[in-house]
């Protein structure tokens, strides 16, 4: 049995870096246009898509799995969500507001279709494959990531 020729670059870390940063690219586009920055969309997000509120701590150490940032930066990222009126403290939970769930939804609603045209067309089965990999790769780093950090 012979394996059928690569079409593309093999995936490693500088093609997954690559396209990384292109996509960024994309949404920190849209999120300037709105006054928002990439870290704070992620905050925003993760307070939304939570089951229950969060509080901050829980939303630093949330956001610190993501992003591998640092406490400080998180924690200055939620004091501008809340002076920015995105986010509201209810007691000592962190809850986004109506203006933050706007602009998660006005943002989505920009980046719709550009993200159509990006992901449009990739076979369901390179994506599948593809997310495979990323969830390996994603699973290995944190624990490398986890071993320095000891």
């Amino acid at each position: 049995m012979t394996t059928p020729p690569t079409t593309g670059p093999v995936a490693d870390a500088r093609t997954l870096g690559l396209a990384h940063y292109a996509a960024r690219g994309v949404l920190e586009h849209v999120l300037a246009r709105h006054g928002s920055t990439f870290q704070q969309q992620i905050v925003l997000r993760a307070a939304l898509t939570t089951d229950a509120p969060r509080t901050a701590d829980e939303l630093v150490a949330l956001v610190r799995g993501f992003l591998k940032a640092g406490t400080a930066d998180i924690r200055a990222t939620l004091d501008e969500l809340l002076a920015n009126h995105l986010l509201d403290a209810d007691g000592a939970h962190l809850r986004p507001t109506d203006a933050g769930r706007e602009l998660l939804a006005t943002v989505g609603a920009e980046t719709a279709p550009v993200s159509a045209r990006i992901w449009g067309g990739i076979p369901a089965e390179d994506l599948a494959a593809a997310g495979r990999v990323l969830a390996l790769v994603t699973e290995r780093a944190d624990a490398e990531l986890a071993a320095l950090t000891v």
